[in-house]
């Protein structure tokens, strides 16, 4: 006689699909928002300039940039506040947006630093809450790192390399970045391709850099000078000042960037 507790149980008489059918669906994550400083400014804002960092040297030259303002931040629900400091930090995971003072016009260009991970499926919904929502901007400048995985071809560690991606708009136009375009065969993904998407389909002039290494003194002071031609207002001598003393791996003090999962 058959003991019913240890024998196989008989085949299943649905497929595997049928089954996750009765299992109830995951709960879906709250959307990002951004939060305004006090006082709120008048909504939405437009700048004649917007230049989003993504790449750790960005966020370097970001950091030490003397003449800004911070406006606003864009949260991530499920991304925790634990560990952020009261001022603004490379550590945090944060999306810090910055009014940058000028000769021009004190309130034309923003800066935004993107701390925070971002995955693929919120990628899309962050890109809107950047830009054509409470941000309405005339030009959009993305600065991101070449990653060796999408690169057709051979990258040396010893070697600076950059290049761009534009819109359709940027191109009929004068553009303000110098450089060769992406190679074909080639790819950029994640959250500056959606960036950069976003302005193709809101008919904005966007511009993505890409530059390689992903980390080093190098490349900080090759984005410097970019962002120094860019803006010639712009005040980077904080930038190169003290370069020396940070990690090359990510633009964090060297004890600091063990302790931070950012970039792991």
């Amino acid at each position: 006689m058959e003991d019913v507790l240890t024998e196989n149980p008989p085949p299943s008489r649905f497929f595997q699909e049928d089954l996750n059918n009765f299992v109830p669906p995951p709960e879906s994550l709250p959307s990002p928002f951004i939060i305004f400083s006090n006082p709120k400014p008048e909504l939405p804002l437009r700048p004649s300039l917007l230049i989003i960092a993504v790449s750790s040297p960005s966020l370097y030259v970001f950091h030490n940039l003397p003449s800004k303002t911070l406006l606003g931040s864009l949260i991530m629900p499920e991304v925790p506040f634990s560990g952020n400091t009261m001022e603004p930090s490379l550590e945090d995971k944060s999306c810090n947006i910055y009014s940058l003072s000028s000769t021009d016009d004190k309130n034309s260009i923003l800066l935004v630093s993107v701390q925070l991970p971002v995955s693929p499926e919120r990628s899309h919904i962050v890109s809107r809450l950047l830009i054509g929502q409470d941000i309405i901007p005339e030009r959009v400048i993305i600065l991101d790192s070449i990653q060796s995985r999408n690169f057709r071809g051979k990258l040396s560690p010893d070697e600076t390399l950059a290049a761009k991606l534009e819109t359709s708009s940027e191109k009929k136009a004068t553009s303000c970045v110098n450089l060769d375009y992406f190679p074909s065969g080639s790819v950029i993904d994640g959250l500056s391709a959606s960036l950069l998407s976003r302005c193709q389909l809101r008919n904005i002039r966007g511009t993505l850099v890409i530059s390689w290494p992903e980390f080093g003194p190098s490349v900080v002071r090759f984005v410097g000078a970019l962002l120094k031609n860019i803006v010639p207002s712009l005040d980077i001598a904080s930038v190169n000042k003290d370069l020396d003393k940070y990690s090359s791996k990510t633009g964090l003090k060297k004890d600091a960037w063990l302790d931070s999962d950012l970039y792991t």
